[in-house]
This record gives structure tokens, sequence and C-alpha cells, in this order.
């Protein structure tokens, strides 16, 4: 009996011994499910994971998986740089070989029209400019497109030079008169004292047809080309005048009786057709246009969720597709129209004018900016309402190339859009692409370098190239469209909407 019992205990404690080890080894499989399923344990009793450090080894794969995309997010947005952000370094990276292409016409009138053709005097002022142009041209240096035309080429009539600067021939033109050497010995022979140097030379030039190519790269040059000539023409005479002088006494007193006629001799009276004024206009032709692409861009953004409440049924049936896409292009054009006249509404505030007045209207004088006189605008009282049109259509040529392309890649991809939108447009609209590398000649088609140009003409009275520039806008805007509701179907396609619901 009392073995009986000693097995029986024994029996029982082997039983208690078995439950705990089995105790034992579920506590240990749960905490193992538990540390492999992140803590399931805690979410199931409903109180969050608790944070682990940085070197956790439950975090290793998380290490491994951010550390490879951000190594890709880097190198993407490193080759986005250099490639994109290259194309505005390298806009004016051959400027030097291009110079030649802002061509300046040096017409040389000087006794080549009556009376001062039969006057018996050899003309010395024209053919020294003419000769120092060639020189230029010829000595390989980077410079100026200098192009000596005969007088013949415009009529004998230094008014038509002007208006092929005018007409965008040349940036600029030097003209020769015909009295300029003849004027120079009736000074030192009559002793006129009434002789003007200024009346030699003319230089025609309007920097308002590019402010930045005129004061950067062509007024150095003109600068030094006119300093040159006033020091070469001016020792030549006054030598030639000296020797003669010294056998000719009443030449000496006349000399001296008219000093200007021995130094500086010549001068360059300088016709701006078109000035750059006034000042506030600079935003308008420059960089306040860049803020007409971010408009249209982030326009996309703050539209999109209103438009697509249509698309929701929440106590509404969704709108049918194919009008959904029509309601939405209409919306954006007409928010494009408001968004376009306020910004137009601020050139108007600061004052640049509008509204006609300026007294000068000739395409070969020069416009007048004294007396309160402001910019020649070039379409009188209708100049305002021409402005506002080139602002919308092109605010719906760069703003629907925006709304598609954000459509297609989505976020973040569009902010890389915008960078290189907005490099691509400014590279080819502040500068003028003659003097950059060929590669940039798709710029003339680009909808920034028309909205530029037929800016600066509607403010400034330039030669008109609107009606091409109106093309070119309107035909993105065209094209855009077209690709508007595909882009649209992108989208939602890409939102898992179901496109085959929504069609009628």
């Amino acid at each position: 009996m009392a073995l009986g019992m000693l097995k029986k205990k024994r029996d029982s404690k082997m039983s208690t011994d078995q439950e705990n080890e089995n105790e034992q080894n579920g506590n240990q499989q749960n905490g193992n499910q538990q540390n492999g399923n992140g803590e399931d344990k805690e979410k199931q009793g409903g109180g969050p994971p608790k944070p682990v450090g940085f070197l956790d080894p439950r975090m290793k794969h998380v290490r491994r998986s951010v550390a490879g995309k951000w190594l890709l997010t880097t190198v993407v947005l490193m080759i986005f740089i250099l490639g994109v952000l290259s194309i505005y370094w390298a806009c004016l990276f051959h400027v030097d070989q291009n110079l030649s292409s802002l061509v300046v016409y040096v017409v040389d009138f000087d006794g080549q029209v009556a009376p001062y053709n039969t006057s018996g005097v050899t003309p010395l002022v024209g053919p020294m400019i003419t000769d120092m142009a060639r020189s230029m041209v010829a000595s390989n240096e980077p410079t100026l497109g200098w192009g000596p035309l005969p007088p013949s080429a415009f009529d004998y009539d230094p008014i038509k030079v002007r208006q092929a600067v005018y007409d965008f021939d040349a940036w600029a033109a030097i003209i020769i008169n015909p009295n300029a050497t003849a004027l120079l010995y009736s000074a030192v022979q009559n002793g006129n004292t009434s002789y003007d140097p200024l009346g030699a030379l003319q230089l025609v030039y309007i920097d308002s047809r590019d402010d930045t190519i005129w004061y950067d790269f062509m007024a150095p040059f003109m600068s030094s080309f006119m300093t040159n000539a006033q020091s070469s023409i001016g020792s030549a005479w006054t030598r030639q005048i000296l020797q003669a002088a010294s056998t000719n006494t009443t030449l000496l007193s006349n000399i001296a009786a008219v000093p200007q006629a021995l130094s500086p001799a010549i001068g360059f009276s300088e016709y701006n057709l078109r000035p750059f004024y006034p000042y506030q206009v600079i935003p308008a032709v420059t960089v306040g246009l860049i803020y007409l692409i971010i408009l249209s861009f982030f326009s996309f953004a703050f539209y999109l969720p209103v438009w697509m409440q249509y698309l929701k049924p929440e106590g509404h049936p969704p709108l049918k597709f194919h009008q959904l896409v029509v309601v939405r292009w209409c919306g954006t054009i007409l928010a494009y129209l408001f968004l376009s006249l306020a910004y137009s509404l601020i050139s108007l505030a600061f004052q640049i004018n509008f509204s006609g007045g300026n007294p000068v209207s000739s395409s070969t004088e020069v416009t007048s900016t004294v007396d309160g006189n402001l910019n020649p605008d070039a379409y009188g009282k209708g100049t305002f309402p021409v402005y506002w049109m080139l602002n919308f259509v092109g605010m719906i040529a760069l703003g629907l190339a925006c709304e598609n392309v954000a459509m297609v890649v989505g976020q973040p991809w569009t902010g890389l859009w915008l960078i290189f939108w907005v490099i691509t447009n400014v590279s080819t609209s502040f500068y003028d692409i003659t003097i950059e590398p060929r590669f940039y000649y798709w710029g003339y088609a680009w909808p920034l370098h028309s909205v530029v140009e037929g800016s600066r003409h509607i403010l400034f009275g330039l030669h008109s190239r609107i009606g091409l520039d109106f093309g070119i806008l309107i035909a993105w805007a065209a094209v855009n469209t077209a690709l508007f509701p595909f882009a649209f179907m992108f989208m939602m396609y890409k939102n898992k909407h179901h496109l085959h619901e929504y069609w009628a």
C-alpha cells in the first residue's frame, strides 16, 4: 500500500513537471511569435508598438530599405540637377563664338550724296570707320557682327538704315553722315565756330529689344569702337591740318577759333529709337514672367479637388466621364482668364503706360521719355486688352502642359517637371537665342519666348511679330487640349477609378 502511494505521488510530480515544461515551451513560442510579428500581443491588447533604438536587430530590414531608397533618390536628383540645370548654364557657353550674330551695320554716306559728292573734298571719316569695322571682323577675336554696307543698299537714304534697325534686320547701325568730312574742312578753312563734332556720325539702336543683350554684350564693344574711332580719326586729321597750317597762318588762326574741329574732331550722336523705360517694366518682360509659369502650375493642385467632387458619389451620382473632362477643361481655361487678368493688372497698377500718348510714333525717331512721357505702347488705348490676351493665351500654353504632366507623372515628380519647364523656357526667352548654341534653336517654338517677344512689342511699340507669337501659343494650347482627356484618363486609372462606370 505504501509502495502504491509512493508511485502515485511520483506520477503526480512527473505530470506537474511536464505541465510546467509545456507551459514554459508555450511561453517561449509565444515570445518568439511576438518578437517575429512586431509585438502582436501588444497590438491585440490595443497598445502601440514600443519604440526601439536605431540599431535594434528588428530594424535591420528597415535600415536596408531606407538606405536603398535614399541612395536611389539622391542619385536620381543628382542626375536631374546635372542634366536639367546644365541647360541654363550652357545657354551662354559659346557667347564669344556667337557674338557675330549680333549684326551692326556700318554705312558710309560720307561724300556719297549730293552736293557732297562733287565738293572736291576727299572723304576721310567714312573710309576710316569702315576700315576699322573690316579690321574688327578680320581680327579673329570675339567681336560683334560688323557689316559694312554701301549706301546704295539703302537708296542713299540714312533714314532707311534706321528703319532696318527698327525692323530687326540689325541690332545697331553706325551711319557716317554725308557731310562728315566736308564739315570738318569747312570748320578749319572758314573758322566755323558752330561746328559740332556730333554731327559727323550716328549710332542707332533699340535697347528695349533686349536690354540684357545690349548692355551686357553689345555696349562694351560699341563703346570701345567709338573711342578708337575718335582717337584714330582725330590723330590723322590733326596731323593733316597741322602740316597744312605750318605754311598757312589763316588756317592756324581758324584752328584756334574752332578747337573742337581738332579735338575731338568727330563724335557719335546716339539714337535709341525705343528706350527701355520706365524701369518698372523690367519684371513684366523678364523675371515676372516666371510667375506666370508658377501660377499656372500650382493652379492644378488648387482646382483638382474641386473637380473631383463630381466623381465622388456622396449623396449624388457621379458625372459622366466625357462631361467631366469638358467641365474641368472649361473651368481651367476660365480660371486662367481671371488669373492672367490679375497678373496683367499688376503692370497697370504700377503705372506702365497702356493708353498711348507718347508724342513720337515714328519708327525712325527716338521716342520721348521726358516731360512725363512713358513707354510708347503699340496699340494706344487698346494696348491693355491685347497685353491681357497675350498673357491669357500664354498661361493656357504654359498651364495646360503643366496640367497634363501633373496628371501623368503625379507626385513627387511634378516638382521636377516645374524646374525643367521653368529652366527650358527661361533659357530661351531671357537671352537672345542667336548668341546661344544651335542646340537651343528649339526655343523659338517654346511658349515663354513668344510671351516675352510679344510683351516687348506691346509695351515698347517694337517691330511686330505678334501674329507669329499668338500663333505659337495657340498651337501649344491646341496640342495640350487634345492630350488633356487622355492625361485625365491615365490619372484616374492610376488612382484605381473604374472608367467604364462613367462612360455614357
